[in-house]
C-alpha cells in the first residue's frame, strides 16, 4: 500500500504541491480499509513526502523535502527514471563521498589495511575476465575503502546509494568492450595513490572511475572522442 501510494508521487500521477485523493476515494481504489490508508499516509509523511494539514488534507512536498535515502522512495525513483537522471545524480554524489574516503584512506591507513586494499585488488585481476565473481569483487573493493576510510556517515550514505542502484538493471548498464580491463586499471590508480599517500591523487581517482564507468555502461561504450 505504501509503495503504491510513493509510485504515484515519484511518477508525478499526484505532483508536488497537489492533494492527495480524501481517504474514502483511496480505500475504494486500492481495496483496502480506511485505517490501513490513514497508516499509509503517516508512512509517507515520516518520509518527507507529504505534509498532512487539518481541514486542508494531504499535500505533495516538494521533492528537496523527500527522503531519498529511504529504499522504498529511492527504489521508486530508480525504477521509474526512464531518463536516468536520478542515476546520473547518484553518480555524481557517489563519486564525491567515495573520493572523500579514498582520500581520507590515503591519508591514514596501516600496513596492515593497505595490504587487505592490495588483495582485493589482485584477487580481481586474477579472475582475468569478467564474471558474476569479478563483479561481486568489485563491490568488496569500494565497500573495503569505504570501512578503512573511518568516515561512519559517509560509508553509511554512500552504501545505501550503491547498494540500491546495484538492484537496477538501468544501473548494471550495458555491457562494452574493455569493461573488466578498465575497471582493474582505474581500481589500481586508486591503490597506488593510496600506498604513496597521495591524498588528492586518491580523491581524483576514484571520482574519475565512479563517474567515467558509469558514463561507458550509460552509452554503451566510450565516447567517440574519448
Amino acid at each position: 500500500m505504501t509503495s503504491e501510494l510513493v509510485e504515484m508521487i515519484v511518477t508525478g500521477e499526484v505532483a508536488e504541491g497537489d492533494l492527495l485523493p480524501p481517504e474514502a476515494p483511496l480505500s475504494e481504489h486500492f481495496g483496502v480499509s480506511r485505517t490501513v490508508i490513514r497508516e499509509s499516509i503517516k508512512r509517507l509523511e515520516e518520509k518527507g513526502l507529504v505534509v498532512v494539514a487539518q481541514g486542508r488534507g494531504t499535500q505533495v512536498n516538494r521533492s528537496g523535502s523527500w527522503n531519498m535515502l529511504d529504499p522504498i522512495i529511492l527504489s521508486a525513483l530508480i525504477d521509474n527514471d526512464e531518463s536516468l537522471g536520478i542515476l546520473d545524480e547518484l553518480t555524481v554524489v557517489r563519486g564525491h563521498l567515495e573520493s572523500a574516503m579514498a582520500g581520507a584512506v590515503a591519508a591514514r591507513n596501516t600496513p596492515d589495511e593497505l595490504e587487505r586494499i592490495r588483495q582485493v585488488h589482485d584477487t580481481m585481476r586474477g579472475m582475468q575476465q569478467e564474471s558474476d565473481a569479478s563483479r561481486q569483487e568489485d563491490v568488496v573493493f569500494h565497500l573495503t575503502i569505504m570501512e578503512i576510510s573511518r568516515n561512519r556517515l559517509a560509508e553509511n550514505i554512500a552504501k545505501r546509494l550503491y547498494r540500491r542502484a546495484l538492484e537496477s538493471t538501468r544501473y548494471q548498464g550495458a555491457d562494452y568492450a574493455g569493461a573488466f580491463e578498465s575497471t582493474i586499471s582505474e581500481h589500481g590508480r586508486v591503490v597506488d595513490a593510496i600506498a604513496r599517500n597521495d591524498v588528492e591523487g586518491a580523491e581524483r581517482a576514484m571520482r574519475e572511475h565512479i563517474l567515467s564507468s558509469w558514463r561507458r555502461r550509460r552509452l554503451a561504450g566510450p565516447p567517440e572522442s574519448a
